[in-house]
Order: C-alpha cells, then structure tokens, then sequence
C-alpha cells in the first residue's frame, strides 16, 4: 500500500487557489462592467419622460461615461492584477461597484424614465452634470468658505478641547471648578445657542467658529479626560523613581498613554462640528455648501442641492479618511483596530 502524502493532497488545492487569486478573469469585475454598460444602453435607448417643464439635459452624455466607465471594468477584468494597486483596489470595491449600477439605474428608472418621483424634488442622475458644468465656480466657492471655516472653529475647539482635558485629568483642583461648567454646558447642542451666539460676536462668520469650536471642544474635553485620568498608575510611579518631573509625566506618560482616547474625542468633535457647521452656514452665515443647500432650495433648484449634497458627502467623508490616516500613523501600534 502506498503512503499518504499530504504535500501531495493539499497542491491541487494551493494551486487552485492560486489560480483564483491570479486569474486573469475577474468575474465580478465583469459582472459590474455588464452592469455598467447596461445601464448607459439603457440611459441612451430608453427616451425620457417629459413632465412639465423637465428636459433632462446631458442624457446621452451621461449614458456614454456610464459604457465607458463598464469599459475600464472590462478591462480590469481581463488584465488581471497586472494594472498593480489600481486593480487590487478595484477588486475590493467589486460588489459595490456591481450594486452602484444598479442603484443608479433603479434612480434613472424611477426619475428621467417613468416620472415615479415627483419633479422638481427628484431629478435623475445626469442632472448632477449639468450642475457641475454650469455653476462649478459657486458651488466650489462655497466648498472653500465651508473648508475655511470648519478649520477655524474645529482646531480652536479641538486645541481648546485637548488642553482642557489634560488639566482636569491631571489635576484634581481645577476639574472640581470646569467638571459643574462642562456637565452644565457640554450636553446642550450648539445648534440651540445659535441666536445666542449671532446676538453677542460681532458677525455671524465669528459666531459660527464659536459654535463650531464649541460642539468639537466638548467631545474632546471628555475623552481627554478621560484617557489621561485612566492611565495607570503605576507608569507614573515607575518614571518618578527614575527622576522624572512634573511635566514630563504630562508630556511624555500621561498624553502618549491617552492619545487613543483624545483620538476618538477628536472623531465625535469631527462629527459634530459638521452638523453645526451647516446649520449655523443655513441660518446666518452667507456664504458655503449650508448657504448653497438653502439657496438651491430657495430657487426649487433641487439638481443643485443634490449636487451640493454629493461634495459634502466626499469631502466631509475625505476628512474623516484623512484623519484616520493621521492617527493610524501617530498609533502604529493600533493600526488597523478601528477602521474606516
């Protein structure tokens, strides 16, 4: 009898995992390029259904970008991983690249080729084209002024926040004077102390970074806090014995050891100072994508709302990203434990 090899009964198996891996046929790669291509046949053949004063503009442009775009896929897919990261990338993204054609077609459907949805609320993707032709200088002028201004309000209330919870983390005397004043204040949303705010700053821009400031100092404050009063202890007995001073524990035990937590405060103050920066742009400030959302919604130009949407989604998202890659490089040794 011969013997058992199991070298011998595994290799069909790597191999064909192998070949899985680095194949070069992609199939839900191609299965989204169908998809793809289908969805700008569609677009193109179908003729749009006129309601009112609708004439949906760039429609056969749109069906051609959404061929081409199945194009690239098809071509990702046969080409295999010899395009490099762009290819592993895409790989990853391809049930989700599958699922966004058929959301965008379900939308087409729905708005530009049955008139389900009621115009001029609802308005089919290719809209968005003609948005970004026609008023990209606006709308991109708004971005910057939001940009310029949520960086104002977000590092004060961020540096304010940190600076804060480091001194009542670290000190007992001060936390019990700002403990009753952050329990006091921290909870009550900054959005409800907008008329407050544009009644005592002397312009509705100063107002806003004060709100702004205001929603991320509290997040930060209390996971500061938090992390530098969690530390152990017996960090800091270790460095006292070898000499350290006061402000080295502070600077090199207490904040490296909370850095996690200040982090995490800095996500929720993140989160929030986007919510008040569009609400307090809606409300006073004339300028930005909260202005541009109620101008749009002023004028029922909904295209452009949904165009002011979709930049507020990718950069406000962008953030967040760019973020997490600042933390996943100040805690290398955490990487990878929360994602985005």
């Amino acid at each position: 009898m011969s013997s058992f090899d199991p070298a011998i009964a595994r290799a069909p198996i790597t191999v064909g995992a192998k070949a899985e891996s680095d194949g070069t046929i992609w199939r839900t790669g191609l299965l989204a390029a169908l998809l793809w291509v289908a969805l700008g046949t569609l677009t193109i053949q179908w003729p749009n259904r006129e309601v009112g004063f609708s004439e949906w503009a760039f429609t056969y442009e749109f069906g051609v970008g959404t061929i081409a775009v199945g194009v690239l896929l098809a071509v990702v897919a046969i080409t295999g991983r010899r395009l490099g990261p762009v290819a592993t990338q895409l790989r990853r993204a391809g049930p989700w690249l599958a699922a966004l054609a058929l959301l965008i077609g379900i939308w087409e459907v729905a708005t530009a080729k049955l008139a389900w949805l009621p115009v001029p609320f609802f308005a089919p993707p290719q809209t968005l084209i003609e948005v970004f032709k026609d008023d990209w200088k606006r709308l991109f002028d708004s971005l910057w002024h939001s940009l310029w201004l949520l960086a104002n309000g977000f590092f004060i209330g961020a540096i304010a926040g940190f600076l804060t919870g480091v001194s009542i983390g670290w000190s007992r005397s001060l936390g019990y004077w700002v403990h009753p004043v952050l329990r006091f204040l921290g909870p009550i949303p900054s959005t409800a102390l907008l008329p407050m705010a544009f009644f005592f700053f002397p312009s509705s821009w100063s107002a806003a970074v004060f709100l702004i400031a205001l929603a991320t100092w509290f997040p930060v404050t209390v996971l500061t806090w938090s992390g530098v009063a969690g530390v152990n202890r017996a960090f800091y007995d270790v460095a006292r014995t070898l000499g350290a001073s006061e402000w080295f524990l502070i600077l090199r035990v207490a904040i490296p050891a909370a850095l996690p937590s200040v982090f995490v405060g800095v996500f929720m103050g993140l989160g929030s100072s986007f919510s008040v920066l569009v609400a307090a742009e809606m409300m006073g400030v004339k300028a930005g994508l909260g202005y541009y959302l109620q101008w749009a919604q002023g004028w029922a130009a909904y295209s452009n709302m949904f165009a002011a949407l979709f930049v507020m989604a990718l950069t406000f998202s962008g953030l967040i990203t760019a973020l997490f890659k600042v933390r996943d490089h100040l805690l290398a040794w955490q990487k990878g434990v929360v994602k985005w």
